[in-house]
């Protein structure tokens, strides 16, 4: 069946989501312009991600959603959200919570995922919907079938994050001192269950000094700090450690500018992939399927463990799968690009 035309004036992109999940679906902002250049284009999310729309020539407004005091915001919220008078939605978060945001709009056209893929009874609250494609498609590309939906080209993909005169000289000032080329090492995630450890943190840095001779950045976020000053501690000389001193913004100035990034399944993680910079992943108590870095799956490495993967937030066994990563199988996807795989051709091969 031929997709519905949709004569959109204005439309919402409602996606509340981790950093991760709104960098990937952040190339859908760009289509719709491309497909709606007149249109007013809005995007609903919270604080945490919000710096990645900032100066997106594809989007025209953000509104911000306080989830830590709903109670407080959520009438006002929901109020802004009525009066821009939308008369397309997409709703990119699939559950409840967004199923509410996009009904409340009073869009006539309502966008979501398909029945069997939505939770917590979200479909309910749309009035149509992308196919049913399950979980083993990657996120991204799921995000994709909502511009499918609307008769959309699917490409150019990109990200666009433009950051200002100020945030480049910030960028430089953490980098002052830093040998280039250098890598970045990503220290933790949300969940304890992902993380890697501190004496693996240390050998991949350290390999990268001797055997490729590549400075060392530890990026993070400030609950990272801990992990990166014992992971520091383990290190040789010319490591340095970043973790919780920057911006978001600035941590993707500093990603920009990087050799190669390493570590587990994070937000950083999918703004180096964004930013075409070679990714070698750690995977454990996450798959990377679905939720690997996009166009690098082929770097990816999975940990071994019974219950792997889990998608639990807290481990029970000492994360035995991320334990189970050895320095040798870093030191093996490094040492093929090392040896002249180019990273544009690997992502030209997974993407198309």
């Amino acid at each position: 069946m031929a997709p519905p035309k949709i004569d959109a004036q204005r439309i919402l992109l409602v996606l509340h989501g981790s950093i991760g999940d709104v960098t990937r679906a952040l190339p859908l902002a760009g289509l719709l312009r491309a497909g709606y250049p007149k249109a007013f284009s809005a995007w609903s999310v919270e604080p945490a991600a919000a710096p990645l729309l900032e100066g997106n020539a594809a989007i025209d407004a953000v509104i911000l959603f306080d989830r830590r005091r709903w109670w407080k915001s959520c009438g006002a919220f929901l109020k802004q959200i009525r009066r821009h008078n939308f008369d397309l939605v997409l709703d990119l978060q699939r559950h409840l919570k967004s199923g509410v945001i996009s009904r409340f709009s009073g869009a006539p056209h309502r966008l979501g995922f398909h029945r069997t893929d939505a939770k917590e009874g979200n479909w309910l609250f749309n009035n149509l919907f992308i196919e049913s494609c399950g979980n083993k498609i990657a996120k991204l590309d799921h995000y994709l079938k909502f511009a499918a939906f609307l008769g959309l080209p699917l490409t150019p993909l990109r990200w666009d994050f433009a950051l200002t005169e100020a945030e480049g000289h910030a960028v430089d000032g953490h980098l002052t001192g830093i040998e280039s080329p250098f890598a970045v090492l990503f220290v933790g995630t949300r969940w304890e269950s992902k993380n890697w450890f501190a004496d693996q943190i240390a050998a991949c840095a350290n390999l990268l000094r001797r055997d490729h001779r590549l400075g060392v950045v530890l990026l993070g976020a400030a609950n990272d700090r801990q992990l990166a000053e014992q992971s520091l501690a383990l290190c040789e000389p010319g490591v340095v450690n970043l973790a919780g001193s920057t911006s978001l913004r600035e941590a993707i100035g500093i990603l920009a500018r990087a050799k190669v990034a390493v570590g587990p399944d994070t937000g950083l993680m999918h703004i180096a992939a964004a930013l075409s910079v070679p990714v070698i992943s750690l995977w454990g108590a996450t798959e990377p399927v679905r939720t690997g870095p996009y166009g690098f799956a082929s770097l990816a490495i999975k940990g071994e463990a019974p219950c792997s993967p889990c998608y639990r937030k807290h481990c029970q066994i000492g994360r035995q799968c991320m334990r189970s990563i050895s320095i040798d199988s870093i030191a093996a996807k490094l040492n093929l690009l090392s040896k002249g795989v180019n990273s544009e051709a690997i992502r030209h091969a997974e993407c198309g």
